[in-house]
């Protein structure tokens, strides 16, 4: 673990990034390492190595975020340490694949909980900090393309990331000028858990096929993205949605027509 510090400084920002430990998290987390900032990580369990890079470790400190009163310890944590917060990223999510009729309505809330009520939680407690940040503090969503079209099998995912992008444009409206709540509107990532989604290799090239970029995004790319959001070069936006998909989803029309065309 990472020996922490207190900042000094404008150029020395914290940043927390919920589910930070694997995946999207971790790329989002070794992008603004590698700026030079102090980063923080949490999940419930410890990563399996320390989330590291540009020679920098991310410190990790466990909570479940849907436990209002752990999400209070992991800010005054954050306080007690760093004396600030800059940038928060609500990350931590995620669902299985369930079609609504093959679970009762107390498993799909706890999807909405985790990817909807959690970040919710986790901003409020944090908006003190964020709202003195020295250059104005920032909080990004991490949403997904789920919540703007069907998503069929994990429908209880795409109604909670429907609603974290609402909830980013309230939020930005009430708490500018500051704090700026933006959403990262993410496609499909090669991450440890495609294979879960998408089938093995073979799979996950055949869905990455149908991105017009011809391949799933990295983690790291998605981190470059978050980072350029919470930079002061994004400093006049707020309350806006960054498309991170690749082109998004050919329309199956357009297959369909083409095959019809072909016989």
């Amino acid at each position: 673990m990472a020996t922490a510090h207190r900042p000094h400084g404008p150029g020395e920002r914290v940043v927390l990034v919920t589910g930070g430990t694997r995946g999207v998290g971790a790329g989002i987390a070794r992008a603004f390492l590698n700026t030079g900032a102090h980063v923080v990580v949490c999940a419930r369990r410890p990563p399996g190595r320390p989330v590291a890079a540009g020679g920098r470790t991310a410190r990790f400190l466990p909570a479940d975020l849907r436990e209002p009163a752990a999400v209070d310890g992991l800010l005054a944590t954050v306080e007690e340490t760093y004396g600030r917060l800059d940038v928060l990223v609500n990350n931590a999510g995620g669902t299985p694949y369930r079609p609504l009729d093959a679970a009762g309505a107390a498993s799909h809330a706890k999807v909405l909980a985790l990817n909807l009520t959690a970040p919710l939680t986790v901003s409020l407690a944090a908006y003190g900090l964020l709202r003195a940040a020295p250059a104005g503090g920032c909080v990004l969503m991490v949403g997904s393309v789920s919540g703007r079209r069907p998503s069929p099998g994990t429908a209880a995912y795409g109604a909670a990331k429907a609603g974290l992008a609402h909830l980013a444009r309230s939020m930005a409206v009430e708490w500018a000028p500051a704090v700026r709540v933006n959403t990262l509107v993410l496609g499909m990532v090669r991450t440890e858990s495609a294979h879960l989604h998408y089938g093995d290799a073979d799979g996950v090239a055949a869905v990455a096929r149908t991105v017009p970029a011809g391949r799933l995004a990295e983690p790291d790319e998605i981190g470059a993205a978050a980072v350029f959001l919470a930079s002061a070069e994004a400093a006049y936006i707020t309350g806006a949605g960054l498309l991170v998909h690749g082109g998004g989803e050919r329309p199956a029309f357009l297959a369909a027509a083409r095959t019809h065309h072909e016989e």
